[in-house]
């Protein structure tokens, strides 16, 4: 009997890929994390500014996938801290390779920060961030 899950569209590493991380805003969400940010409240605080109930779905998601793990930092209300598995900062490279293509073919785009990153870390933590007022939550 094999314990194998059966693929959605096909057997392509790239199809499968993009059935986890291939939407709009699951790769930001890495981003961030890889950058050190941790809380629901520092993810929320993003540059692209994801909505919030998109935001717990991908990280449901996420966790699922096994790519992030949650721990819960306090009690009352419960609120979590999340942080990247191994297989979540091996996409890493991942980012690192659309970095270097946006930086390439799309004109006016930066990295986020030009610094040295850790190994696997495409985007380092501690890069400026715009400010941006915050909406409830």
């Amino acid at each position: 009997m094999s314990t194998a899950k059966p693929f959605t569209r096909s057997a392509c590493a790239v199809a499968n890929s993009l059935d986890i991380v291939g939407d709009k805003w699951t790769l930001l969400v890495v981003r961030d994390l890889l950058h050190g940010k941790r809380t629901y409240g520092e993810l929320a605080n993003s540059p692209e500014r994801i909505p919030t109930n998109i935001l717990a779905d991908r990280l449901r998601r996420l966790e699922g996938a096994g790519i992030i793990a949650s721990t819960p930092y306090q009690e009352r209300p419960v609120r979590y801290a999340y942080a990247l598995t191994p297989k979540g900062r091996a996409l890493g490279d991942v980012l690192l390779a659309f970095v270097r293509w946006g930086k390439q073919f799309i004109p006016g785009t930066v990295a986020l920060n030009q610094g040295s990153a850790g190994a696997g870390s495409a985007v380092p933590a501690g890069s400026p961030r715009r400010a941006r007022t915050r909406r409830g939550g």
